[in-house]
């Protein structure tokens, strides 16, 4: 079994790395992407950026060092918001997440490392191409062999159309869990976070999932999470994902991208421990209904 790390797009510019870099860093900007179908305020992550021109001019040393060290001991590395590689939205600190623009980056410079670290930790390297994707970005990343990142939740396709190339769950961290969905909790979590749902959206997205190949609407919410990812398991990728939160029928989001202290981000326990999710039943049969042969 092998490990995939994950490789944030950003750090704290007031941790050791920001400080470590901070010549190369846009200390009076902040990092986060424009409104979108989930997220109706737009989200300010709070992660300084590099400046482009200086991070070429020190030939990429603090890329190289990063993506090393992600490797050192693991099998793969999953690139959060890889769409950094080509374009960041950079906001201003002093408007929040009021304003912004994208800058670019050298993405095929960043890229021809990526391809020469992963080739020598002989490593299987995921882009999470999610969100706002400049057009283009996908066709790109599959020329460089890296694996898309592909959601039930957001592709139009049926699963048996998903791309081979490509690492392909329901959901993600960073969006509602399918008991969120199915319940209607998601709605009130973001509320209760201080985020404008798009609920439309949410509605909409229940509604996909409800017309999905053995989900009944009216069915027990196990049910529907078992059926979800048989309907998952249809698709060729090479690598598919469920998460503990959805093993577990869990409502809670784990992560609402935008928030700080209004929601127990990245700290909210599962309601088992390790010794109990080993014998729960909903594990069990999500396993089983994503085998494949």
């Amino acid at each position: 079994m092998k490990i995939i790390t994950d490789l944030p797009v950003g750090f704290d510019i007031a941790g050791a790395d920001g400080w470590c870099w901070q010549d190369m860093l846009a200390q009076d900007i902040s990092i986060g992407c424009p409104p979108d179908g989930f997220n109706l305020d737009g989200q300010d992550w709070g992660l300084a950026p590099f400046i482009p021109a200086k991070l070429r001019a020190a030939g990429y040393a603090p890329f190289i060092e990063t993506i090393r060290a992600s490797l050192r001991h693991a099998g793969g590395l999953r690139i959060d918001h890889v769409m950094g590689l080509f374009r960041l939205f950079w906001i201003p600190r002093s408007l929040g997440n009021k304003g912004g623009t994208y800058v670019s980056y050298p993405a095929e410079e960043l890229l021809a490392i990526i391809a020469l670290e992963s080739h020598r930790a002989r490593a299987t390297i995921v882009g999470e191409d999610l969100g706002t994707v400049l057009p283009g970005t996908r066709e790109v990343l599959a020329a460089c062999r890296l694996l898309s990142y592909r959601l039930l939740f957001f592709e139009s396709e049926p699963p048996p159309q998903f791309p081979e190339l490509a690492l392909s769950s329901v959901t993600t961290h960073d969006l509602a869990t399918i008991a969120g969905i199915w319940t209607g909790a998601a709605l009130e979590h973001a509320r209760s976070a201080g985020v404008t749902p798009h609920e439309e959206g949410l509605n909409a997205l229940r509604q996909k999932l409800a017309a999905l190949p053995g989900v009944l609407a009216n069915g027990k919410l196990d049910d529907v999470i078992v059926a979800i990812h048989k309907a998952l398991a249809m698709a060729p990728s090479r690598i598919l994902l469920a998460t503990l939160d959805d093993a577990l029928a869990v409502a809670e989001q784990p992560n609402i991208p935008g928030t700080t202290t209004s929601w127990p981000n990245w700290s909210l326990a599962l309601p088992s421990t390790v010794e109990d999710i080993r014998d729960a039943e909903l594990p069990r049969r999500i396993a089983e209904a994503m085998r494949r042969t």
